[in-house]
Order: structure tokens, then sequence, then C-alpha cells
């Protein structure tokens, strides 16, 4: 039998593979999971984002002395 071979392969994530339905659907999270990960990778950034802006700090500090301390 012929079914309809107009339609999509695929319905929200589901799929026929080898005669088997295959799930490609992505993981269900839940709104306060959600905003747990986006917490923690804003603490993480802010972590990175201050330990360049030390590096960056440090490195014109020593400019400053090395023009300094040659007059």
């Amino acid at each position: 039998m012929d079914y309809n071979n107009n339609r999509s392969e695929s319905v929200n994530g589901l799929y026929v593979k080898d005669g088997r339905l295959i799930n490609d659907r992505s993981d269900g999270v839940s709104g306060i999971e959600q905003a747990s990960m986006y917490r923690k990778q804003m603490k993480k950034q802010y972590k990175i984002d201050c330990i360049a802006d030390g590096i960056e700090r440090s490195k014109e500090r020593e400019d400053m002395k090395k023009n300094f301390y040659s007059f």
C-alpha cells in the first residue's frame, strides 16, 4: 500500500527509520531548570570576565612601570 507520499517524513521530531519510530525530540526542560542553567552560565562568564580584566590591568601596569622607569 502506498500511503500519502506528499506528507512530511518528520512530525514534531518523530520519524520512521527502518520501520521503527525514532524520537528525535529534544529533552524536556522545565522553566526553573532553564533559569538555573542560565544563571550558572552568567556566573561563569562573570568570573571569566573578571580574570580577563585582571590580566589586562596587570599588563597595563607593567607597561606603565617600564615607561616610568625608562626616564
